[in-house]
C-alpha cells in the first residue's frame, strides 16, 4: 500500500473525543469518566493533539454492551481487567437490595433470577423462560424411567 494511503486510512480511524462519543452512544462526560475509572485506555497523544482510535470505540462498544445487559460497573472493571465472565456467585452483602423475578414456569415449577447478576438482558430473560418451559414439557413427555 502507497505511504499515502497508509496515512489517510490512519486519519480516517482519528476520532475528536465528540466523534469517539457519537460514535459510542455516549457522551463525552461519560468517555472522559470511563478514562479516569480505567475502563479505557487514555488517548493518543496530549493536550490538543489527543485523539481516540478504533481500539478506544470498540473498549467503549464492549462497555456499552455489559451496561446495557444490566452489569455493574464495578463488573464491567472487573471483566476488563481479566476476570472470567462468569466468576463464582457473591452473596450480596448484607442491608443491600436486589430486586429478583420469580417466574412461574408450570404449576410447581418456578425459577427465581436477578437478571442485573445473572447478567441478562429481557429478551434473555424471555429466551431463557421459554427454553426452561420447552424442556419442562419435553421431560413431561417423555416415558419415566422404572
Amino acid at each position: 500500500m502507497p505511504e499515502t494511503d497508509r496515512a489517510t486510512e490512519a486519519d480516517a480511524e482519528r476520532f475528536s473525543i465528540d466523534e469517539l462519543s457519537v460514535l459510542a452512544g455516549l457522551t463525552p462526560r461519560t468517555v472522559r469518566y470511563y478514562i479516569t475509572e480505567g475502563l479505557i485506555d487514555r488517548p493518543v497523544g496530549e493536550k490538543r493533539g489527543a485523539h481516540y482510535v478504533r481500539r478506544h470505540l470498540e473498549q467503549l462498544l464492549l462497555i456499552r454492551r455489559w451496561t446495557d445487559a444490566g452489569l455493574s460497573l464495578a463488573r464491567v472493571r472487573e471483566l476488563t481487567a481479566g476476570a472470567p465472565e462468569d466468576p463464582a456467585p457473591r452473596r450480596a452483602p448484607p442491608g443491600s437490595v436486589e430486586v429478583w423475578s420469580r417466574v412461574t414456569v408450570a404449576d410447581g415449577l418456578e425459577i427465581h433470577v436477578e437478571p442485573g447478576r445473572a447478567g441478562l438482558d429481557p429478551a434473555q430473560m424471555r429466551q431463557l423462560v421459554q427454553g426452561i418451559a420447552a424442556l419442562y414439557r419435553r421431560l413431561r413427555a417423555s416415558p419415566r424411567a422404572p
